[in-house]
């Protein structure tokens, strides 16, 4: 079987490799099938911007398709950047920018009010679920990781804020994402869990 992954990022694809674990199942991304064109992404919420990008994939490829949609919320920033996260610093923006952006939105700001999550909301839509009105239902799954934004950025693993992000059981000034093991961050992290939550979802719909 196969199982389109609604992102272009190496990063995601690689991960939700890694943490849904399916065997006869191939994952694939939008590079890897050529698929031109981007879904647009102007929801309010992670759900929606995940559903919304899970059709598209589905009439772009007609294959079953799975997507992510995830985000920062600082608590001292009201939630943002939330569903805004990959575009923080500009449409074209680099994980550098963003991270330097945030940095300097809480400088000054003690531990107590950096806190920050990470969320991640996972959906699945297949073709042969269209209903009588040619509608095509979409099965979503969150995953909420808790945390603080450090101080400066310590680390080169993972990708995204990872190198800003100390996650809840850090002390202050302690390790951030990007210096924890890809094994450690896929115990914890926002997707780990949500993929948890969208394993037997997807073994209900007979992906193995």
């Amino acid at each position: 079987m196969r199982l389109v992954v609604a992102t272009r990022s190496r990063h995601k694809l690689r991960e939700l490799r890694l943490l849904l674990a399916l065997e006869s199942t191939e994952l694939l991304s939008l590079e890897d099938l050529a698929v031109p064109g981007d879904p647009v992404e102007d929801a309010t919420t992670y759900e929606a911007n995940a559903a919304a990008k899970a059709r598209w994939a589905v009439r772009e490829t007609g294959l079953p398709a799975l997507a992510d949609d995830s985000g920062l919320e600082v608590d001292a920033l009201g939630g943002a950047p939330g569903v805004r996260t990959r575009r923080y610093a500009g449409e074209h923006a680099t994980d550098d920018d963003n991270n330097r952006k945030l940095l300097n939105a809480l400088e000054g700001r003690p531990p107590v009010r950096r806190g920050a999550r990470y969320v991640c909301v996972l959906a699945i839509a297949v073709p042969a679920d269209r209903g009588p009105r040619g509608g095509l239902p979409v099965r979503t799954r969150r995953g909420i990781c808790a945390g603080r934004i450090a101080t400066r950025s310590r680390g080169g693993g993972g990708f995204g804020y990872d190198p800003i992000f100390e996650p809840a059981g850090e002390p202050p000034g302690g390790r951030t994402f990007g210096l924890w093991s890809a094994a450690e961050k896929n115990r914890v992290s926002h997707r780990a869990r949500a993929a948890r939550r969208m394993a037997p979802v997807l073994r209900d719909l007979g992906f193995r």
